[in-house]
């Protein structure tokens, strides 16, 4: 969808006079229904066009490893996304760096680096077939 679209133009999409268009997206905002607005940035050109999906298992699912762990990882630029699972693997995680050398130096250098992870399998994307971004 595109969210640079002006509220007449949006109106005249929904058939609503414009007035009454402005306050529903308001409201929504104000709700939390919609949550914000992006920008889609090419990752090629920002040195980030090499991604990579990291499976990811902890030793120990305990509150210390866990804590750790996440927030070792949500400092980490490279990491896009941070999903934890319920069963295996503990964690997915989407990585976006610029080519094989700067994955393989952050992998080594900064996720392997924290406390309590058992297993880690990278997956290299051969093409994106669908993305919301």
């Amino acid at each position: 969808m595109d969210g640079r679209i002006s509220n007449v133009e949006l109106a005249e999409r929904v058939r609503l006079t414009p007035g009454p268009c402005l306050r529903r997206v308001q409201r929504l905002e104000a709700s939390g229904v919609i949550r914000g607005y992006r920008a889609v940035i090419d990752a090629e050109s920002t040195g980030r066009g090499f991604p990579v999906m990291v499976d990811v298992d902890l030793e120990r699912m305990d509150d210390r490893t866990v804590a750790t762990f996440e927030k070792v990882i949500a400092r980490l630029d490279e990491v896009v996304e941070a999903h934890r699972f319920f069963g295996s693997p503990d964690y997915l995680l989407h990585i976006a760096v610029a080519d094989l050398a700067t994955y393989e130096r952050f992998l080594t250098g900064s996720v392997l680096t924290i406390p309590g992870i058992q297993k880690v399998s990278s997956r290299f994307t051969m093409k994106v077939v669908k993305s919301e971004r």
